[in-house]
Parts: C-alpha cells; sequence; structure tokens
C-alpha cells in the first residue's frame, strides 16, 4: 500500500473560528521505506496568524506575504494524496482543517478526505498502546529512539519525516529490515503480512557445535546460585534441569 505521513500547520486553532492551514508537509513510503517523493508547500491563508500559534511553529505573517494560496495548489495536493493511506498524529485536526481548505473553494467532491483516503491516526494508535502515558510525536520518538534533536520548532514537513520514522517504529520494530521476508509489509496494526517460508538447502555447510568450557559452566551454576538466593527458590533454568534428570532416571 502507498502511505503519506502528512502534517499541518495552521493559523491557529479550532477550524470553526476561521482558522486556516499555512504550511503542508507529506512524505511517501512505500515498502516501508521513504521513496524521497514529498509534497511542500507554505500558503497565504489571508488572516492574521495568532501570536500563539507563531510561538509553536514560527510562521510569520510577513512569511507568508508572497506564498500562494490554496486553490492554486489544491489539484497538485489532491494528485499527491489520492488513494494513499494518510498517516497523521491527531488525524482529525489535519483532516478537519485539510476538508475545510477544499470545501473553502467550492471543492466540495474533495472535502471529505476519508472518502478517497484511508486515514490512520497514530495518536490514536499510540493511546492504545500506550495507555496512561504521554503520546506526543516527542514522547514517541524518545520511547522509540527516533532523532528528533533538529525539531526546535514545530514544522509540517521535518514533524512528517519525523512521524515516518515514528510510524515504522511502531508498526515494525525496524525501519530498514523487515524479518518477515524480502518485501514484506505492515498492514498498520504492527503485524506483518506473511511471506514464504524460504527453505535452506538441505546441503548446506553444517555449523559448528561449540560446547560450554568448564569455566563458563562454573559461571553459569554461580549466577544461578545468586538467583536461587535472590528468589528464595530455584531458577528456572535449574528446576528444568532437575525435571529432565528425573525423567531420564525414570
Amino acid at each position: 500500500m502507498r502511505r503519506v505521513v502528512l502534517d499541518t500547520e495552521t493559523t491557529g486553532m479550532p477550524v470553526n473560528d476561521g482558522h486556516r492551514v499555512i504550511e503542508i508537509g507529506c512524505v511517501e513510503v512505500e515498502g516501508r521505506r521513504l521513496t524521497g517523493r514529498h509534497f511542500h508547500i507554505y500558503l497565504q491563508p489571508d488572516r492574521e496568524i495568532d501570536e500563539g500559534a507563531i510561538a509553536v511553529h514560527g510562521i510569520t505573517n510577513e512569511d507568508l506575504k508572497d506564498k500562494p494560496r490554496f486553490k492554486d495548489i489544491a489539484d497538485e495536493f489532491y494528485e499527491f494524496i489520492k488513494g494513499a493511506q494518510l498517516i497523521i498524529h491527531n488525524a482529525p485536526f489535519d483532516i478537519g482543517f485539510l476538508n475545510n481548505e477544499f470545501a473553502l473553494i467550492g471543492q466540495h467532491e474533495r472535502s471529505d478526505i476519508a472518502a478517497y483516503c484511508d486515514v490512520l491516526d497514530t495518536l490514536q494508535m499510540a493511546r492504545e498502546r500506550h495507555p496512561g502515558q504521554r503520546n506526543s510525536l516527542d514522547a514517541l520518538c524518545k520511547r522509540y529512539g527516533v532523532d528528533n534533536s533538529g525539531r526546535e520548532l514545530h514544522g509540517a514537513l521535518l514533524d512528517s519525516e519525523i512521524l515516518a520514522d515514528v510510524y515504522l517504529a511502531m508498526t515494525g520494530g525496524q525501519t530498514n529490515l523487515s524479518l518477515a521476508g524480502e518485501g514484506a509489509d505492515g498492514d498498520g496494526s504492527g503485524r506483518q503480512q506473511a511471506t514464504p517460508i524460504r527453505r535452506l538447502p538441505a546441503e548446506r555447510p553444517r555449523g559448528a557445535v561449540i560446547a560450554a568450557s568448564a569455566d563458563e559452566l562454573a559461571a553459569h551454576a554461580a549466577r544461578l546460585a545468586v538467583i536461587e538466593k535472590a528468589a528464595g527458590a530455584p531458577a528456572l533454568w535449574a528446576q528444568m534441569e532437575a525435571a529432565e534428570q528425573g525423567t531420564s532416571a525414570s
């Protein structure tokens, strides 16, 4: 499935107070890899940006004076996202603003993005996996070991790139290697799709079996003794070994 990780910045919130989109950033993901294709634009909103919003993303009214309006880029944006699964952190916020932008220019057939794109909300996904914990994008970066050191302010393109790494970590555990097999892909739930089993040839060279040395066996026994003392009962390894010896004796 073609996936597009998307983020927006706005003049403020909520959308029903007349606030507008001022930046859209999207990156494309296929086969659990960033393809290098992206869509990024700053927009003239024809209204002032709230001071609180400027403090978040750093985009000023002066920055947008010569930028295009949404109507100028609507077709290009629609073609980029059409038919893709959109991956968005707090999706209702971004989708609500983008639906409003299409509606404002009279493109009502495009003003329900969920009708032509599947939408996956990573905030909802994170809340289900980590209930009671902080699930902001920064918190998820820390939890999954994603580098967000360049994120001093919010920015739609940078945030979409970071979210792509977070999404890949959340759904696969690894961003560059799929252990399920070549070409395997996630389904958005963290599960890998089934791939054919690759059988190793019977005539392959056999691996050497290296037995533990006397020193290693002694260190192992000492470690089990420490565990037994701390737990007040034999370690599971020792219990299994005793059970196996009992079975052999019988």
